[in-house]
């Protein structure tokens, strides 16, 4: 007999015979009879085990099988309102394949436990709800991207110039000389679409930043995407249309994984083209109106930007940065040359930042006086000045968060729920 998914088996009809395999969730017994509950990665079924309806072996193996055991069933299946999913699988046949020891995560464990456990904890529901998220979402953005012709590319991780600046890269050593792991795909993109047009990479990031926060990991999966004749307007619809496919696909294909996550999964069919958008200035004057003291020039944090979308419901961009806040590669908003042509995405309900974009500047001799005046050493930077040099165009592009997405999306406390193997200032293990 073919084995079925745990999914499947709950649509056959009753009286079907089917064979499913996968572990145990949790089972207890009552003399003569097992329940058990079995899981793989389509979800969970109940399986009954009646002594005298399958050889005495195999129940004894059945009543002592522990948690995560691995287990082959054989039987039919059957109407049952109290089972999950309203059917039970009565077992004919139960095979031990892996016997487990005692399961080491138990009810109500500390954060700390399941995270030196996580090789293990990754087999939970919700993480098993979140990965699945996250594919939706990665999968709804590359459909969108393709379609709106978007190349898929596959910049470097290895590098010999920051993105965002020195003090938060990874230096190691690379054969005789020094090199970087890569902070973002950007710069690359920019020398692709004078092949291309427009392009965008899904790569692993990394930033040496010591933030223990909720929203900061050392390692994250960074979506980029550039694109010729895009200026900052039109980098700002291609966000909103992307983020709207990423979460309108999650509802469609998770909707019972979300269920199982958050509350409420109303509010994210609202996400809909167009966005709110407010200028740097303008959340200036509404902190201030709010009896909050914040000078023009400082960046934003986590405190500002969860004052600014705590009542939100749709993602926010605050657009016009000041300069001093922003990396030296942005292009000078003409209206105000204090500012640049950028632009932040917000998620609601105090998420955060999820993207951050602008249009590019393309003037070669104002990119050498920014570097110049920041200290940058221009040797490792020739190669992109180059594209400046030879028949530059208006471009713009942009880096979202994966992760700060799925936490969005999810409803999750901490980002580092939203990856299976998260990479802190304190955590590179397991």
């Amino acid at each position: 007999m073919t084995f079925s998914s745990a999914k499947q088996v709950l649509d056959a009809p009753s009286g079907q015979e089917v064979a499913v395999r996968g572990w145990i969730y949790r089972a207890r017994s009552s003399g003569a009879i097992v329940f058990a509950v079995l899981r793989d990665g389509s979800g969970i079924v109940q399986v009954t085990v009646k002594k005298g309806g399958l050889p005495d072996a195999e129940f004894e193996a059945a009543r002592s099988a522990s948690i995560e055991s691995s287990v082959e069933v054989r039987g039919a299946m059957h109407e049952d309102k109290r089972a999950p999913g309203g059917k039970e699988l009565r077992a004919a046949s139960f095979r031990v394949v892996g016997p487990a020891q005692t399961f080491p995560i138990t009810e109500h464990q500390s954060e700390e436990l399941l995270l030196d456990h996580r090789h293990l904890w990754i087999r939970s529901r919700e993480q098993n709800a979140v990965m699945k998220v996250k594919a939706a979402a990665l999968r709804g953005a590359r459909e969108w991207l393709e379609e709106s012709g978007f190349t898929e590319v596959t910049p470097p991780i290895l590098t010999t110039n920051a993105c965002e600046g020195g003090t938060t890269l990874f230096k190691l050593k690379y054969f005789d000389r020094d090199a970087y792991l890569s902070q973002s795909a950007q710069m690359y993109l920019e020398a692709l679409i004078f092949s291309l047009g427009r392009v965008y990479s899904v790569t692993p990031s990394f930033r040496a930043e010591k933030s223990r926060t909720p929203r900061h990991l050392t390692e994250y999966w960074h979506l980029e995407a550039e694109a010729a004749w895009a200026d900052n307007r039109k980098n700002m619809e291609v966000q909103e249309q992307l983020v709207t496919a990423m979460v309108q696909n999650v509802l469609s294909e998770r909707k019972e994984e979300l269920l199982l996550l958050r509350k409420d999964i109303e509010p994210l069919r609202d996400i809909r083209p167009p966005f709110k958008r407010m200028t740097y200035s303008q959340a200036v004057d509404r902190f201030r109106t709010q009896g909050h003291e914040m000078s023009w020039g400082c960046d934003l944090g986590a405190p500002e930007e969860r004052a600014l979308t705590a009542e939100e419901t749709v993602p926010l961009f605050v657009t016009n940065y000041p300069r001093e806040c922003k990396a030296f590669y942005m292009k000078e908003d003409p209206e105000d040359p204090r500012t640049y042509a950028c632009a932040d995405l917000l998620a609601p309900g105090g998420f955060g930042e999820i993207i951050g974009g602008s249009e590019r500047e393309t003037d070669l001799r104002k990119l050498v006086s920014r570097m110049q005046a920041q200290g940058i050493a221009m040797g490792p930077y020739e190669w992109y000045l180059d594209l400046r040099r030879y028949g530059s165009v208006p471009h713009s592009g942009f880096g979202l968060g994966v992760e700060r997405v799925v936490k969005f999306v999810c409803g999750l406390e901490h980002i580092r729920d939203a990856v299976p193997f998260p990479r802190t200032v304190s955590r590179v293990y397991p």
